[in-house]
């Protein structure tokens, strides 16, 4: 029971709550269920899509500070995926990479736990200026390993972490473009990809 004034204000609170620890039983028709539901995930889980010769770190400690073997394969794949719509970089935020892959056969269920959001490859225009502040946001939280890390492809950058937050971290930017680098233009816009949260402004991506 919550009793509220007016305002909208929580005045009293008061309740019998039941803790679903081990002395509750589980009810043996709705586990069959469940079970029963579960069956064409567990074989969508168990596909076998690929097979790697060595495990590729995705673990949160290295993708949030640093470049991660996840974090390349992740945006080379995506690069991979839309570079013929005229594509040249991909920002993959270092958060959304959530699993390691062990050596051998990956399966999908693997897949999913590396990107469990279900987000979706939004592409859009973006001046060097914009692109180097927005590696500036990327890196500004890097101390709490935030998810924000920019993780990339088709884009290569140093930067100094010891420079105070969105004042100059980002030391160089090259893009790649006709097989070679060549240092980011602050005028020329850019067609960039990476995941819907980010584009949507996750992360401080504004």
């Amino acid at each position: 029971k919550v009793v509220f004034d007016d305002n909208g204000v929580v005045k009293q609170a008061s309740g019998d709550p039941i803790s679903l620890d081990k002395s509750i039983t589980p009810d043996p028709a709705v586990l069959a269920r469940i079970k029963e539901l579960g069956a064409p995930i567990e074989a969508l889980k168990n596909q076998e899509v690929a097979e790697t010769t060595k495990a590729i770190d995705g673990s949160r400690e290295n993708c949030r500070t640093r470049e991660c073997e996840m974090g390349n394969l992740v945006s080379d794949a995506v690069l991979d995926r839309v570079k013929d719509q005229g594509v040249e970089i991909v920002i993959t935020n270092g958060g959304g990479l959530r699993a390691s892959i062990d050596q051998g056969t990956v399966t999908m269920g693997e897949v999913l736990n590396v990107l469990p959001f279900q987000n979706t490859v939004a592409t859009f225009q973006i001046s060097g200026k914009d692109l180097i502040a927005g590696l500036e946001n990327g890196l500004s939280q890097i101390e709490d390993g935030a998810g924000r890390f920019p993780q990339v492809a088709g884009l290569k950058y140093s930067f100094d972490k010891s420079a105070a937050a969105n004042a100059g971290r980002v030391k160089s930017v090259q893009v790649l473009q006709g097989g070679g680098w060549t240092p980011i233009d602050p005028d020329k816009d850019y067609l960039v990809a990476t995941n819907n949260y980010v584009r949507q402004g996750g992360d401080g991506y504004k």
